[in-house]
């Protein structure tokens, strides 16, 4: 194994014990040397990935939300149709729920918590979720939903905070019910829905 691989693996060590400990507890109550004696590492080694804990919390967050982010994303490109951009929208934030609750249990956990520069980092993951989906609505036309090019960006910034917020509860509710995934994936859906039909009668601000 290289050297660029082995740091990586003990950088994704030290991330996957943080998680590990923090199952039933937050960030803020976990110090360096439990993380490194859970990951198997010295705690000199540990300044070797990160400057401190909360560093590595902030890693957490990208790696979660920066990932789900790209892949949701790319389900918009090259679909037209407001539904089917829904349904496969929230099918991927379920399966991603589903194949990895630990990680966003830490953000339902974090993004209220202690630790300032997760909350931070957190926050400008979900902004960054609805600036990318107001530039995709911008630029496209959904069929289905309305002419979102002509809207003035207050406005779709609004609507697409609306969406993200949307997102947020459905996540936590997979988490929270996960015996009734089907019933909000469903909910989920119509509330979207909802939400593009609602967009329709929205003055749009330009001539």
């Amino acid at each position: 194994m290289s050297r660029i691989d082995q740091k990586a693996r003990t950088r994704q060590a030290l991330l996957d014990a943080a998680l590990a400990l923090m199952e039933h507890r937050s960030l803020s109550s976990i110090g360096l040397r439990e993380i490194t004696r859970a990951a198997g590492i010295t705690p000199t080694a540990f300044y070797r990935h990160f400057p401190d804990v909360d560093s590595l919390g902030v890693a957490l967050v990208d790696q979660c939300l920066g990932s789900l982010r790209g892949t949701i994303r790319t389900v918009r490109d090259g679909l037209s149709s407001s539904d089917e951009v829904i349904n496969r929208s929230v099918g991927i934030l379920a399966r991603q729920v589903h194949a990895d609750p630990e990680h966003f249990r830490f953000i339902a956990r974090e993004r209220h918590g202690g630790v300032t520069a997760v909350r931070a980092a957190i926050a400008e993951q979900l902004d960054l979720f609805a600036a990318e989906l107001a530039t995709d609505l911008a630029t496209d036309r959904l069929v289905g939903g309305p002419s979102y090019d002509r809207w003035i960006a207050a406005d779709l910034r609004m609507v697409t905070n609306l969406i993200v917020n949307l997102m947020v509860w459905t996540t936590a509710a997979l988490l929270d019910r996960p015996a009734a995934e089907e019933d909000v994936i469903d909910t989920a859906g119509r509330q979207l829905r909802l939400i593009v039909l609602g967009t329709r009668q929205w003055p749009t601000g330009l001539a």
